[in-house]
């Protein structure tokens, strides 16, 4: 199993939990944190014990961006060949939580900001503390608000008009009034929000791990998808799906009258994101 040096990683129950552990500095990330993050993610496709992800803060903040000290001054030194190799970086941390066909939970103890309002942005569900404003500040430093993903992915949650504003802006917004916009998925006291995560991630570890799966890559696929395509690609996968024993399993639960016991593994074998 993992032992990264920038972030605390622990797997417990098939849930992993990936805590950002510089609190002294708003959990801002490092060119060392953004490399470990990166590879993890992509690591944890191919470990049987993980069925979920979880990734919070240590501390007072969620993750605050890019660290002045580390990141922003370097960047200032590098040339434009080295700086498309970092955007790239930041951009591949991103793709690579997309790509994992696992849930991702980002669990948002409290200040999420810049490319830490985009790692949130690339989970698959947020639970936020009530303390957990939100902001895509990049605009606020000089920058394009369009950044590692979020103006492909924000459209996609808050509508078009909120996401041009917010990235517009570069603004912080409460936690009520992400949840209202519907970049939250749920909002609790903050003395609750580790038991909330651990329930929901809990609940989704205990589920049919190759139908969530399938899930996630139906619902990255079909972004951009026609509805007759979209169609198309859902009939392949539940096909797919009616082969996996949890769905027997699910049925004969149902008769029995009893919880389904699904196969807690994830296979990649019968896909349906390969070629028909």
């Amino acid at each position: 199993m993992f032992e990264p040096k920038s972030f605390l990683f622990d797997v417990r129950g098939g849930v992993a939990s990936v805590t950002l552990n510089r609190p002294e500095r708003l959990n801002a990330l490092t060119f060392e944190v953004y490399r470990e993050l990166t590879d993890t993610f992509a690591a944890l496709q191919d470990e049987r014990a993980v069925r979920v992800v979880v990734v919070t803060g240590a501390g007072r903040a969620f993750c605050s961006g890019g660290d002045v000290r580390d990141i922003i001054g370097e960047l200032q030194r590098r040339d434009a060949g080295g700086l498309l190799e970092f955007t790239r970086q930041t951009c591949a941390l991103v793709r690579n939580i997309r790509a994992l066909r696992k849930p991702v939970v980002a669990s948002l103890n409290g200040t999420t900001a810049g490319a830490g309002a985009c790692i949130a942005l690339a989970a698959d569900l947020r639970i936020a503390s009530v303390e957990a404003r939100i902001a895509f500040l990049f605009v606020k430093v000089g920058l394009s608000g369009a950044d590692m993903g979020a103006a492909h992915l924000l459209p996609r949650l808050v509508g078009l008009a909120k996401a041009t504003e917010l990235l517009y802006t570069g603004d912080f917004i409460t936690a009520e009034e992400a949840l209202s916009l519907g970049l939250y998925n749920r909002v609790v006291p903050a003395e609750a929000l580790e038991a909330e995560t651990r329930s929901l991630a809990e609940r989704l570890a205990r589920g049919p791990a190759f139908a969530l799966g399938v899930t996630k890559e139906m619902l990255n696929r079909e972004m951009d998808a026609s509805l007759d395509t979209a169609l198309e690609w859902e009939a392949q996968a539940q096909a797919l799906c009616m082969q996996h024993p949890d769905y027997r399993e699910a049925y004969e639960a149902f008769m029995g009258k009893r919880e389904p016991r699904f196969d807690r593994s994830l296979s990649e074998e019968g896909s349906p994101t390969k070629e028909q």
